[in-house]
């Protein structure tokens, strides 16, 4: 999080605090120094994914090929001039920190709400000083790093910390980021992402060293002064009475600083005088009434790296204790699993599992959807039935002796989820034939056999066991592709055969399509409901690399990424033509050759959709229909848009294993979430909510 206006304090009043440098030069004299081992800048990824997203577009989905070769261009430079990376992803959500990150997302859905209502009102993207990151752009950008060659980590805590720590450890040249809290560490020097000039490679280095002197501090002062300011364990609200007496006793030697300057030097002025003894932070911790909680201890105590030891805590106490000798609970009593998903996590292999297995707390952030289409549910809904299957494969080893399974924790962003408590959602159980396989098996054995195994426990998660063979016979990204689909179309009543002939067309037109291309292509305007559709897919495709990582790598990661099979603007070009009924050489650019194919994959889809009782309707949606959003309205409903549908050219005579209703019910938040959009979502009375995917009656 940083601390609230030091980073301006020290670009405004600190001068001397804020050098600018030549990383290369740099990286020549480290290497000079310590000629075995190469000049190492570690990455704070999360601090850094909005500088990095540079495409022009980012409301409809996200350009993903365009990101991938912005990526590719960050790194050329370092590699140029010897300089290797290391990214640092955050990996968890640690518990102290859980309040201010539901406080950020509920601010967040404010801003997503005043993005949604400027695209309804101008159809098309706000300018960039309402830039929202693209949904699943950090869960992404870390195995997009990965195929570029680059050792990218996931944390097992604090990600900042750990950052903090492999800089100091591994005596790196610096940090790369825009968080405070590195001129708080006492670690390497800290490098500023927002000033960097990439082809130069001149950036802002921030001295901690000058920043104490202008501040009258020592730096061992430093992780008390941030407390004192107000961070992510001590709140602010707790400060202000604190500040004013502060303020009071201190006379500023310059008048022309803000308020928010005024009491980071009147807060370093207190301290300064302060005896510097562990007396005297209890002292304080009285004064502000956070005795009880030792809330100063903590926050001080938390920006120790290992080995090191502060003068406001007693002696011999460093945060070695408490980040690095830390009790592991699982929920995995295999131990070789639970290692080999602990691995997979800090390599960034695996997406999710780890969190499950460990502490059974998993969350979501939030994504890009429009709290006023009421026929599209969040993607948190939509795709939690799947994740209740992820779920029982990962915890079957985990039931208890009357066979139950263990509650897993979710914190998801959705509309009407205040998220004051996790939502507490039931494992369901695949309903296949010889019951759910051991982690072990997916994970650990050989052969052809367990490899068609892993493929189809992938495929029951989302209830599609029954299409192995039809699934095989495409190329692997392509069948990712329609199984979110059919899964898609089974889930929320409300997608159409528009919907469905644009996602198809726009999976095959991407074919080919260079990062150029994309980027050159242009929109006249830009579509609600599309943009909430993009996301929403995104968001599958991270439902995807769950449940392949859960199942053992059925498929490769690389066939599940984005850049192979989304792009935001090109989406939007087949959602608006195919909404306005151009022809089907128009959607497919008239290339004959697509011709078939999208015949072939629209017929699987509706086939294996007909199989469980879903006929995709025809439902054009133009101008009309944002001006009823625009008025308030819910578009017009289903049944009086009820006017053609698509017949595949032959029904399959074996429909399959037929689902059974799953009784997923959720306790936990107060929020009731509306299931808004599904054919078989109903609030139950008698419990919380049930939320269950289509099937046969």
């Amino acid at each position: 999080m940083g601390i609230k206006g030091l980073q301006s304090f020290v670009a405004n009043a600190c001068p001397d605090a804020c050098t600018m440098v030549n990383l290369k030069e740099m990286a020549e004299k480290h290497h000079m120094n310590h000629p075995d081992s190469p000049p190492v800048i570690v990455v704070d990824a999360m601090g850094c994914v909005r500088h990095w997203y540079r495409p022009e577009s980012w409301v409809c989905g996200g350009q993903w090929q365009e990101y991938l070769t912005n990526l590719e261009d960050f790194i050329k430079p370092f590699m140029a001039a010897g300089i290797k990376l290391v990214f640092y992803f955050d990996g968890v959500v640690e518990q102290k920190k859980r309040e201010e990150w539901v406080k950020r997302r509920l601010k967040n859905n404010k801003e997503i709400a005043r993005i949604f209502q400027f695209l309804r009102s101008n159809r098309r993207q706000p300018g960039r000083g309402m830039f929202f990151i693209p949904s699943g752009l950090a869960t992404f950008t870390r195995f997009a790093l990965k195929s570029l060659g680059q050792e990218t980590i996931c944390s097992l805590q604090e990600a900042d910390y750990e950052v903090a720590s492999y800089g100091l450890r591994n005596n790196c040249m610096g940090i790369l980021g825009q968080d405070t809290d590195y001129l708080i560490y006492n670690t390497s020097p800290y490098f500023s992402i927002n000033n960097l000039c990439l082809d130069r490679l001149v950036t802002v280095m921030y001295s901690r060293e000058n920043l104490c002197n202008v501040l009258g501090l020592n730096i061992t002062d430093l992780p008390l002064f941030a407390c004192l300011l107000g961070n992510d364990i001590v709140p602010e609200d707790t400060l202000e009475g604190f500040w004013h007496k502060c303020i009071a006793s201190y006379s500023p030697k310059r008048q022309s600083y803000d308020k928010r300057a005024n009491i980071i030097l009147a807060v370093a002025s207190y301290i300064s005088r302060v005896p510097c003894s562990y007396d005297s932070l209890k002292d304080l911790e009285k004064l502000l009434s956070l005795a009880s909680d030792k809330l100063l201890y903590r926050g001080v105590e938390s920006y120790l790296l290992l080995g090191q030891q502060s003068p406001w805590l007693p002696p011999n106490i460093s945060n070695s204790q408490t980040h690095l000798v830390k009790q592991e609970t699982s929920m995995c009593p295999d131990q070789e699993i639970f290692q080999l998903a602990k691995e997979q996590h800090v390599r960034a292999e695996n997406y999710m599992v780890y969190n499950v297995l460990s502490t059974g707390e998993v969350e979501c952030s939030n994504t890009l959807e429009d709290e006023l289409d009421t026929e599209l549910p969040g993607q948190a809904l939509v795709y939690r039935p799947v994740r209740q299957h992820i779920y029982s494969v990962l915890l079957e080893s985990g039931k208890d002796t009357s066979g139950a399974y263990p509650i897993v924790k979710e914190w998801f962003v959705y509309f009407g989820n205040q998220m004051q408590q996790p939502d507490l959602v039931q494992p369901i159980q695949l309903d296949i034939p010889d019951g759910t396989p051991s982690l072990r098996t997916l994970w650990l054995t050989k052969g052809s056999e367990v490899e068609t195994l892993r493929y189809s426990i992938f495929l029951a998660c989302f209830h599609l066991q029954d299409m192995v063979k039809e699934l095989q016979l495409l190329d692997a990204p392509i069948a990712a592709v329609c199984c979110l689909l059919i899964y898609l179309i089974l889930q929320v009543d409300s997608l159409s055969l528009e919907d469905l002939n644009a996602f198809v067309a726009h999976t095959l037109c991407l074919q080919g399509k260079s990062a150029a291309q994309l980027a050159g292509l242009q929109l006249t305007q830009v579509d609600p409901r599309a943009a909430q559709l993009g996301s929403l897919f995104i968001r599958g495709l991270t439902t995807l690399i769950m449940a392949n990582s859960a199942c053992g790598f059925p498929l490769s990661m690389d066939d599940l990424m984005p850049w192979k099979v989304f792009d935001g603007k090109l989406f939007q070009e087949k959602y608006q033509q195919s909404h306005r009924g151009c022809s089907l050489e128009e959607l497919l650019e008239d290339n004959g050759s697509l011709r078939t194919q999208f015949q072939n994959l629209k017929s699987l889809i509706c086939k294996a959709c007909m199989g469980r009782n879903r006929t995709i309707q025809s439902r054009q949606r133009g101008k009309g229909y944002i001006a009823e959003l625009r008025g308030g309205g819910r578009g017009r409903s289903f049944q009086q848009e009820n006017r053609t549908s698509f017949v595949p050219p032959c029904h399959s005579q074996n429909r399959g294993f037929q689902w059974r209703a799953p009784q997923p019910y959720f306790y936990g938040s107060e929020a009731q979430p509306s299931g808004r959009g599904y054919r078989s979502g109903h609030r139950d009375q008698r419990r919380r909510f049930k939320l269950a995917p289509r099937w046969p009656r």
